[in-house]
Order: C-alpha cells, then structure tokens, then sequence
C-alpha cells in the first residue's frame, strides 16, 4: 500500500469541475465568450449562483422564457465552446496529485458524480486516459435531483456496491458537500473553489498534501 492507498471496503468518488480539475477559470472563459457572442453583458452571470449547479438551472435564470429545448440547446452550444477552449490545457489544468492518488487505488471502487454535462465528463475521462479507473459515472440529468440533492452520491454507491457511508467523496462547491453529507458520505472540501468548508474536518488543496494521507489511512469501513 501507498500512502494514499484507502483500506479495502473503502470507496472514491470524485467530483468532476474543480475537484478531478481545475476547470472553473476556463467555465467561466467560456461563459463569458458566450455571454459576448449572445449580446449579454457580463454582469447577466453571477459565479456565487452558478458553482456547482447544472446548465438547465443557470440558463432557466438567464433565459427565463425560453423552452427546455432551447435551453438544452443553448446548454449543448455552451459546453462544446468550453471543450474547445480546454483541449489544448487538459493535462496541464489536472489536479496535482490527481493521477497518483488514482493510481494507488486502481483496485478499489471509484467513481464520479457529477452536475456536468455527461460529454464533459466523457471528455475529461477519455482525453485525459483516466476512464479506466472509474467503475462508474453519474451525471446530473442521470437522477431525480441533482446537487445539492444526495441522489447522484447515493446512485454512485449504489453502482459502487458500497453503502454511502462507506464512500468517501472529494468535493469542491458548497452544494457538492451538502449532497454528501446528505448521502451520509465522509466528504474532503478541495479548496479550488471556496476557500474553507467549516462544516468539513479536512479539506485540501489538491491531492499531494501529507495530511490528506494521514487521513486516508484512518479511514475504516463500518
């Protein structure tokens, strides 16, 4: 075992945006170029209610007239601009640690939950070649409710064949640790985000931080 190795009957779930990468700059890039091209002034978005959310939600509060077909069109254009504008940072826009911490569990159940777009999601997994070690994927449009909702935890532990409180879950959005204490889940805040999570006993920059280690290494199924 590593030192970042969890004990057997322990799982993994990651958030996608902000936990699995740092993705919330190149969003909001995106966001913003597409607020440009749609004659919207910048000020039409506020980050503080779009973290954490799903597209359908944000737009709804941009678009309020529009039908779920436009919004799910606009959601689709939005998210193709946002792919475009990562391709070519992927790698390096990964959380530090990230791949170790993967590869030190290979063997354990891991999966991610996700308010994503599910071809986001497929684009990280699949560009950056880390689709091998998630034995499942819940997104947000997979389930009655999303965050802060606990269904897209709960579904993942369920697939995981584990008990959610046996599931530890990395999150980086106050509605992400809000689903999984609800779910009943033990939850690390990465401060990629929100600065602090005073509800949380640990949160961490990214995944090389020695305490994060220490932690993992306390944690036993019950």
């Amino acid at each position: 075992m590593t030192p970042f190795t969890v004990h057997e009957g322990i799982g993994l779930i990651f958030d996608m945006d902000g936990v699995i990468l740092h993705s919330n700059p190149i969003h909001m890039e995106s966001w913003l170029l597409y607020l440009k091209r749609e004659g919207l002034p910048e000020s039409a978005l506020k980050p503080e209610k779009m973290y954490g959310k799903r597209n359908d939600q944000i737009f709804a509060d941009l678009y309020p007239d529009a039908s779920p077909e436009e919004i799910a069109q606009r959601s689709r254009d939005k998210e193709a601009l946002y792919r475009e504008l990562m391709a070519p940072r992927l790698e390096e826009q990964l959380t530090p640690g990230l791949r170790e911490l993967l590869e030190s569990n290979r063997h354990r159940p891991i999966g991610m939950g996700t308010n994503a777009e599910r071809a986001n999601a497929d684009f990280v997994l699949d560009e950056a070649r880390l689709r091998p070690y998630f034995w499942t994927v819940v997104d947000g449009w997979m389930v009655a409710r999303p965050k802060p909702a606990p269904d897209i935890y709960l579904q993942v532990a369920h697939n995981l064949g584990l008990p959610a409180r046996n599931c530890i879950i990395f999150e980086d959005s106050y509605s992400g640790v809000t689903a999984g204490l609800a779910a009943g889940a033990r939850v690390v805040g990465v401060t990629s985000t929100h600065a602090d999570f005073p509800q949380l006993d640990m949160h961490i920059r990214d995944f090389t931080q020695p305490q994060l280690a220490d932690w993992l290494s306390r944690q036993r199924p019950v």
